[in-house]
């Protein structure tokens, strides 16, 4: 399956790219950030500490466990803070 993946704050730095289309045979969000710290030396900096980051599916918050199937955006970033 295909689907936009999207990156903020310091992962969208260390990545060096706000986005990308990739094909993946994941279903999971753990699956996924598997796949893409694999990518390259950028992805694997960017996912080393999961405590560290946030992810939505279509919008909707999400865990590592969340199933991906049929998703058309996954977004990574920071833990959030309110104010």
């Amino acid at each position: 399956m295909s689907f936009d993946v999207l990156y903020f704050a310091w992962l969208r730095e260390r990545i060096g790219q706000p986005s990308e289309r990739i094909e993946s045979s994941a279903r999971t969000v753990g699956e996924l950030v598997t796949e893409l710290a694999a990518k390259d030396d950028w992805h694997a900096a960017a996912f080393a500490d999961m405590s560290a980051v946030r992810c939505a599916v279509d919008q909707q918050l999400a865990e590592m466990e969340t199933p991906i199937e049929g998703a058309r955006e996954i977004a990574f970033f920071p833990p959030m803070t309110g104010g």
